[in-house]
C-alpha cells in the first residue's frame, strides 16, 4: 500500500460507519509499523478527539503486535541472549527503547569486568570481580522502597535507574556473563531468583545437574556466594517443600516467564486492568499451552 493510499484509508478514521471503521483498522493493522509515522503525522494534524483517539489505538495496537512478533521469533530462535528477552518485555510499556542503546549499557559493565577477570583466576575470584564491578562500581542494587513497582522488571528503567528486584538484577547479571563466556545460569528459586555457576571442566553421567553446580550466586544481595545449604535454609524458612527444579539452571524463556508473572503482580497491585490482559498475551505467546 503507497501513502496515497495510506492517507485515504487514515482519512476513513472519521466516519461513522462502523463497518468501514472496522475495515479500516483492520488494513492499517496489517501494514504494521512501517505505517506508524503515518498515522502519528494525521494525529497531530487532527482537530478531531474522536479520531485522535482511534489513531492512538491503532498505533498501540501495531506497537504490542510487533512485541508480540519478536517475542515469539526470539522463543523460536533458540532464546539464547536473555537480555533481547527482557528487552522485549521493555518494549510493552516503552515502545521507543533501543536494543542497540541497552546492548551498549551492557557492553560497558562487560568491558570494566573484562580488564580484571583473567583465565588463571578460579570460579569465586571471577565472581568476586563481577560483583564488585556490578554492585560497587556501576552501583546496581535492589529497589527496597518500592519492591512491587513495574520499573523493577523494565530492563531498560533497571539500566536506568540502577535499582532492580530479584529477577531483573540476575538479568543484568546474566547477560554480562553471557558476553564474558562464563557459565552461570538462572536458577528459578520461588520468592527470589538466583544464579548457579556451573563446572565448566567436569563431565559425567549423573542424573543430578545440581552435582555440576560450585555454588550458587544471589544478586539480589550483592551477589552473595551460597551452598546447597543455604537453599535448603531458605526454603524451609519461606515454608516450601524442597523441588529439584530449585537447584538446577533454568532456560531464558523461564526467566522472561518469571519477568512477565512479576508484572502481572505489579499490575494487579495497581489495578491496570488491561496492562493485565496484555501481559497475559505475552505470556501466551511464550507458553501456548
Amino acid at each position: 500500500m503507497d501513502r496515497r493510499e495510506i492517507m485515504a484509508m487514515i482519512s476513513l478514521l472519521d466516519d461513522t460507519d462502523s463497518e468501514v471503521i472496522n475495515t479500516v483498522t483492520g488494513n492499517l493493522l496489517k501494514q504494521g509499523p512501517d505505517v506508524i509515522p503515518e498515522l502519528e503525522r494525521a494525529w497531530e494534524g487532527s482537530p478531531s478527539e474522536k479520531v485522535q483517539t482511534r489513531l492512538e489505538n491503532l498505533i498501540q495496537e501495531i506497537q504490542f503486535n510487533g512485541v508480540k512478533n519478536d517475542l515469539h521469533h526470539w522463543v523460536n530462535a533458540g532464546a539464547t541472549y536473555i537480555l533481547e528477552g527482557a528487552f522485549h518485555i521493555a518494549r510493552f510499556q516503552f515502545p521507543e527503547i533501543s536494543m542497540g542503546k541497552v546492548n551498549e549499557q551492557i557492553e560497558s559493565i562487560r568491558k570494566d569486568v573484562w580488564i580484571e577477570i583473567n583465565s588463571n583466576l578460579t570460579a569465586l575470584e571471577k565472581v568476586k570481580i563481577l560483583n564488585y564491578i556490578i554492585f560497587d562500581l556501576h552501583k546496581f542494587t535492589r529497589n527496597n522502597n518500592d519492591f512491587y513497582a513495574p520499573q523493577n522488571s523494565y530492563i531498560n528503567q533497571v539500566i536506568e535507574t540502577r535499582k532492580g528486584n530479584p529477577i531483573s538484577l540476575a538479568i543484568i547479571y546474566l547477560s554480562v556473563a553471557h558476553k564474558l563466556g562464563l557459565p552461570i545460569y538462572g536458577v528459578n528459586l520461588p520468592k527470589n531468583f538466583i544464579l548457579a555457576y556451573k563446572d565448566e571442566f567436569r563431565l559425567h553421567d549423573a542424573t543430578d545437574e545440581s552435582e555440576d553446580i560450585l555454588f550458587y550466586i544471589n544478586p539480589y544481595n550483592k551477589g552473595a556466594v551460597l551452598g546447597r545449604r543455604e537453599i535448603d535454609y531458605f526454603l524451609s524458612q519461606q515454608q516450601l517443600k524442597p523441588h529439584p527444579s530449585f537447584y538446577v539452571p533454568c532456560s531464558n524463556v523461564d526467566i522472561v516467564v518469571r519477568l512477565i508473572n512479576n508484572l502481572l503482580l505489579s499490575f494487579e497491585k495497581l489495578g491496570y486492568t488491561q496492562k493485565i490482559t496484555r501481559m497475559k498475551e505475552l505470556l501466551r505467546v511464550i507458553e501456548p499451552s
